[in-house]
């Protein structure tokens, strides 16, 4: 799932380095905005600007987390 959602959202957004640790600081409002949108439609989860938290954005990984607690 990791590999699929770096594809995802390196394809929107090509500018952002998805390997960083310290993805958030690497975002503006429409990035995270666009990240919630893809990741909502891809795996038909509900997520909220409520979720858009430096916890859940720090990277990938912690992404992957969000996702994964959203499908269950």
């Amino acid at each position: 799932m990791k590999e699929e959602i770096k594809a995802l959202l390196s394809e929107a957004l090509p500018m952002v380095d998805f390997d960083s640790e310290f993805l958030f600081s690497e975002l503006d409002s429409l990035g995270v905005v666009t990240i919630m949108i893809i990741l909502s439609q891809k795996y038909s989860i509900q997520l909220t600007m409520q979720d858009a938290t430096p916890k859940n954005l720090i990277s990938l990984d912690a992404l992957v987390r969000l996702v994964e607690s959203k499908m269950q």
